[in-house]
């Protein structure tokens, strides 16, 4: 598990039996990123799978789409875009060399579902998709899935779910955000993994 406090996330998973090795590193610094995947594969040996779901919380949204401004983007444009850039041009030649290997991003609702009040993050989420459906055309061939899973809803006991549930006012009126829980999430993650036959995969939006 990579991340800015991953720590107690990997106790949590190996309070449950599974092995969890917790390595500290903003995904979004292009430095940081090459060195944290050379203390995972120095101590772990080379990554086949990796799946990258940061993501910002409800504080960083704008109000509505004409509020969005350059500095707006720039948090939601860094873990959405940059960060998945960073992971990819630093693990897929690998894998590409071994003939195999797969790339997972997580995705939300509000590019497709237009979003006022995520306008800002829905930017950013309509360039990550272009971006990791142009990857996943390119590597076809090579032994290599890239798909990209889209979250349609509040994941249960996520740092988003708390946020919301703090101040409800954050998500406009009348509208219900579905939830669900990581079961659940990891069930999908897992069919995708094992079937690899679809780029996209939507889970969890309202009807």
């Amino acid at each position: 598990m990579i991340g800015r406090n991953p720590a107690e996330r990997a106790a949590a998973l190996r309070a449950e039996g599974i092995d969890a090795e917790p390595f500290v590193a903003d995904v979004t610094d292009p430095t940081q990123v090459l060195d944290v995947i050379g203390r995972v594969e120095e101590k772990l040996g080379p990554i086949d799978v990796a799946l990258h779901s940061a993501a910002a919380d409800m504080s960083v949204r704008s109000a509505t789409t004409i509020d969005v401004d350059v500095a707006s983007l720039a948090l939601p444009i860094a873990l959405k875009v940059h960060s998945p850039i960073l992971l990819t041009r630093a693990l897929l030649p690998a894998m590409i060399a071994r003939g195999h290997g797969t790339l997972l991003f997580t995705s939300g609702a509000s590019e497709e579902f237009l979003q006022p009040y995520l306008a800002n993050v829905g930017v950013a989420l309509g360039a990550q998709r272009a971006y990791v459906r142009q990857l996943a055309r390119e590597v076809e061939g090579t032994g290599v899935y890239v798909g990209l899973f889209a979250i349609g809803s509040l994941i249960e006991n996520s740092a988003v779910q708390a946020v919301i549930d703090a101040d409800p006012d954050l998500v406009p009126a009348g509208l219900v955000l579905p939830r669900m829980d990581n079961a659940e999430l990891g069930a999908r993650l897992w069919q995708m993994y094992t079937e690899r036959d679809t780029v996209e995969v939507e889970v969890g939006f309202a009807a």
